[in-house]
């Protein structure tokens, strides 16, 4: 089967954002704050604000011209700032980046680069034990986040360093911050697995409309599918299976740190996708899957890596959603049933001290049911779900998979007597409602600065059930 693919222009959301330097004395750092935050800020001998406001850094979609944030080595005193450097090239194979003053575009949109000189005036040279955030560009996808080893020296007009992998709270240090910034559904690339996928997708200012006139909510994407399944051997011609439906989603990541300090792990995190869910779907005819294991059959995959502006920081989360149909049954009985489906889901982990990383995760859906029928005895399972993984700067840190599901009972006996008259036969049926959600907390999520988990954390499984509808036959 030959795959296709649909490109979606990539967003491009402004934010505004905060940064300041620091020094090692009181009146340095008052006109540091000042001049970063835009308004005069007290800074007790901690460094830290004593006017009782609330100084978290801002969370927000980073602009298209993301700016790199650097920071000095540790116990230099130079905090995470926005900065003229950037990335012009990355092996991902020896770790060698090549840094110039010229600043990479992660978004299609245009407009001019918003990286502003360092305080100094003068570029930014890379000095071993920086610690560098960057945007997606050339040979870094999915952003870098990276010290610098080593300054190998001048080549092609910029500054080759060695690096190797670092952690967030290397750059955000002591501060705090915490928000949800919903993906643009333009941003996803999607591509088609099956041949019958339709994308549709909205956001303001650009409405695209779904199939038969469906319009799809400002920042949802919508696929709709329509596709043959294996029909149960023996099945008459008017059982022939199929299923056709659609998923529409608006997703967000959900981002949170207590920072510590640059050199101690934080004292909380917190990394997950969320969002609303409504599907619709119908299954006629009698499907083959008589074998005990489920039929999945995923239809289409997207991909965005979606740029958080930390306050200085561009932090790159990575998200990967796989949409499918699942199928499984006994191969005896035939349906005929379709429902919508609308509700919300969250799928996470979370950091503390006390307990380290634990999960996250939750889904509250309610259907209704359009048709149902159910005829001759027999069970049957369909479900049209979405499997997530989110993770920072190319590394899987959580997996999710969503399924709201139908499924359909039947039970009956035949009677036959020998007095004539044919033999009888009676029954009863019921279908279900359901959503099961289940996933995983990964060893990569260390890329906050917290311990390394060495094993997978199961999210632990959730199932909800409800009756749609019963009968008899």
């Amino acid at each position: 089967m030959r795959h296709r693919r649909a490109l979606l222009p990539s967003f491009a959301v402004t934010a505004l954002f905060l940064s300041a330097a620091c020094s090692s004395t009181a009146s340095h750092a008052e006109t540091s704050a000042a001049a970063g935050h835009g308004r005069q800020v007290e800074v007790g001998a901690a460094g830290r604000p004593t006017d009782g406001a609330d100084h978290s850094l801002a969370v927000a979609a980073a602009p298209a011209t993301a700016a790199t944030a650097t920071a000095g080595p540790a116990g230099s005193g130079q905090r995470a700032h926005k900065t003229a450097l950037a990335i012009s090239s990355y092996d991902s194979h020896t770790r060698r980046a090549l840094l110039s003053d010229k600043p990479a575009r992660h978004g299609s949109s245009s407009g001019s680069p918003t990286a502003s000189p360092t305080p100094s005036g003068a570029a930014h040279k890379a000095a071993v034990g920086d610690v560098i955030a960057s945007a997606p560009a050339p040979g870094a996808p999915h952003g870098l986040l990276a010290k610098v080893t080593k300054v190998l020296g001048a080549k092609n007009g910029g500054t080759e360093v060695q690096t190797e992998p670092a952690t967030l709270n290397a750059l955000l240090g002591d501060e705090t911050a915490k928000g949800a910034v919903p993906v643009d559904p333009a941003a996803f690339s999607v591509d088609k697995l099956l041949p019958d996928v339709k994308v549709s997708w909205a956001k303001a200012g650009d409405m695209h409309v779904g199939p038969k006139g469906a319009t799809v909510p400002l920042g949802s994407l919508r696929l709709d599918v329509s596709a043959g399944i294996p029909t149960a051997q023996g099945a008459p011609a008017s059982a022939t299976a199929a299923v056709n439906g659609f998923v529409q989603v608006a997703p967000q990541v959900d981002f949170a740190y207590g920072g510590a300090g640059s050199e101690a792990p934080p004292g909380s995190a917190y990394l997950g996708v969320s969002g609303d869910w409504t599907s619709g779907w119908a299954v006629r005819g009698r499907a083959a899957v008589s074998t005990g294991t489920p039929l999945r059959i995923p239809f289409a995959k997207l991909h965005a890596d979606p740029v958080l502006q930390v306050g200085p920081v561009p932090v790159v989360v990575n998200l990967d959603l796989t949409c499918y149909i699942q199928i499984s049954g006994d191969g005896r009985v035939t349906v005929d049933v379709e429902q919508h489906m609308k509700g919300d889901f969250k799928a996470g982990g979370t950091f503390g001290v006390a307990k380290g990383w634990t999960p996250v995760s939750s889904s509250d859906m309610t259907s209704t049911p359009v048709r149902a029928s159910v005829t001759t005895a027999g069970t049957v399972k369909t479900a049209l779900g979405a499997e997530a993984s989110v993770g920072l700067y190319g590394t899987v840190g959580v997996t999710a998979d969503l399924a709201p599901y139908l499924r359909g009972e039947a039970s009956g006996t035949v009677t036959a007597s020998s007095a004539g008259g044919g033999a009888k036969a009676e029954g009863a049926w019921s279908v279900y409602g359901g959503v099961d959600l289940s996933g995983t907390l990964r060893l990569q999520l260390s890329v906050f600065g917290t311990p390394v988990i060495q094993r997978s954390i199961p999210l632990g499984a959730l199932n909800r059930e409800w009756k749609l509808a019963s009968g008899t036959f």
